[in-house]
């Protein structure tokens, strides 16, 4: 069935949407948005801050975005159970393995009895009765991949609801080669999870020894230098990656092995802190400042709205000084990259150089225009 709309309503409709994606604009003329609050985010935050608070002699400093975290993961808690990684998503055990270690982490399940008991039913019907039968789903669930897997089974174990028996190591003496290996190295986690790999490797070294005594003795002596290096690409904001769950796990790995006062475990504890949302959530990643100027410009570009624009210069201005201007000390990375955030967490990404490109260009064709245009008419 063919339908008919009418151009005037799809003008309208055209006018409204341009207008109100030019009033997000920053006062600078760049557009932030704001990501989704994340049961899964949420649920790492509260965790770390509960195990730096019982492993910190700070004493307990943010009880109250415990708390807050905690009720808001009660109150967006599925039908079914579980959680999703949105307030809109369906449940995954991943999340609800996570949302439940974090309710025992906090020591206050027994506030939330009805929420624990809820997820607890839902990762029985769902990944099995046992605790490794629950860990091989999870592991299933990700394949040879531990970059989400170990960092799950890690919280879970933290909390006392999976053995430690059931977490892989992670061999993060290989942080301490030089990073040019890392691309022939098979690591077994990507590169963007250098943290993790270091952290939660360290994590899972102490709470369950390797049984080869070399393997021992290796990991023992990359103890701290792995640590300088974290420590080394950790960013001025406290958050790797600008991502909540991967600081979280970096932060509460370092808590129960005795480093909750590491000097990265406060800076990640800074980056929970200041990302946390009035209503007590976390979002996955603070922005993607830079991927959304870049789709807002394209798109209006497109839409032949550029020329009409007054920001055009400073647009492009600030999208070249979010160039890295020198090699990525996390990733290694040539210069003369974007990443996804003009933040100091983000990394050089290939999915956000092409928009990058194309907006300058799209920029630089409508601003050359405009200044043409002028000159002709007067």
């Amino acid at each position: 069935m063919q339908i008919s709309i009418a151009h005037d309503r799809l003008e309208r409709a055209y006018r409204t949407a341009a207008a109100t994606l030019l009033a997000e604009r920053t006062p600078s003329g760049y557009w932030t948005g704001e990501l989704s609050s994340s049961a899964l985010s949420t649920a790492t935050a509260v965790s770390a801050l509960s195990l730096v608070h019982k492993h910190s002699q700070a004493g307990n400093l943010h009880d109250e975005l415990v708390v807050g975290g905690l009720r808001w993961l009660a109150e967006h808690q599925n039908p079914d159970g579980g959680w999703g990684d949105t307030v809109k998503s369906i449940s995954n055990i991943s999340t609800s393995m996570l949302g439940r270690a974090a309710l025992r982490l906090s020591g206050k399940a027994g506030q939330h009895a009805d929420s624990l008991g809820k997820v607890e039913a839902y990762l029985r019907s769902h990944c099995g009765q046992t605790p490794a039968e629950q860990a091989e789903a999870m592991r299933a669930r990700y394949g040879k991949d531990r970059t989400f897997a170990v960092p799950i089974l890690t919280t879970c174990a933290l909390a006392g609801l999976v053995p430690w028996k059931e977490v892989r190591p992670l061999p993060f003496e290989l942080a301490c080669l030089p990073q040019p290996w890392f691309r022939f190295l098979r690591l077994p986690v990507v590169s963007y999870a250098l943290p993790a790999l270091i952290a939660i490797g360290q994590a899972v070294y102490r709470h369950r020894p390797p049984r080869n005594p070399l393997t021992w003795v290796i990991r023992r002596l990359a103890v701290r230098k792995s640590l300088r290096v974290l420590e080394t690409i950790q960013p001025s904001s406290g958050g790797f990656l600008e991502a909540t769950p991967l600081t979280s796990f970096v932060t509460l790995s370092l808590a129960s092995i005795g480093l909750a006062d590491h000097p990265v475990a406060r800076k990640g504890i800074e980056f929970l802190v200041n990302s946390v949302r009035p209503d007590g959530s976390w979002a996955i990643d603070s922005n993607l400042s830079i991927w959304v100027t870049t789709l807002a410009t394209n798109a209006l570009a497109a839409a032949g709205e550029l020329p009409n624009l007054d920001l055009l210069p400073d647009l492009a201005d600030w999208l070249l000084c979010q160039q890295f201007k020198e090699r990525h000390p996390y990733t290694g990375a040539d210069p003369w990259a974007w990443g996804w955030t003009h933040l100091p967490g983000s990394v050089p990404d290939a999915d956000d150089n092409p928009g990058a490109l194309l907006a300058l260009l799209n920029l630089d064709k409508h601003f050359a225009l405009r200044v043409s245009s002028a000159f002709t008419s007067s």
